[in-house]
């Protein structure tokens, strides 16, 4: 009983290759210089669940703009627009 060739091998989800998604950087995309600390809703697309600022690697801003994130969230958080620990923040 003789198994065909290629059927050996199954996955459980389709496998991606070739769909490597470019990263970019939003600011430098769509010419945005200034992020404003007091538009808290913008904000939230750069924090996750716990209230953690993402990461470079995830968030795809280039260097300067995620040191511009990082500060105007610190700001909103100081003066309180933002919440340091945000369980049901989304």
């Amino acid at each position: 009983m003789s198994k065909p060739k290629g059927k050996d091998i199954r996955f459980l989800a389709a496998t991606k290759i070739g769909l490597i998604k470019k990263k970019y950087c939003r600011f430098k995309k769509s010419g945005i210089r200034y992020i404003d600390y007091k538009d808290p809703d913008y904000l939230l697309k750069f924090i996750n669940e716990q209230g953690k600022i993402l990461p470079r690697r995830l968030s795809g801003n280039s260097l300067k703009y995620q040191r511009k994130v990082a500060q105007a969230v610190k700001r909103a958080r100081h003066i309180g627009i933002l919440p340091y620990v945000a369980d049901l923040l989304k």
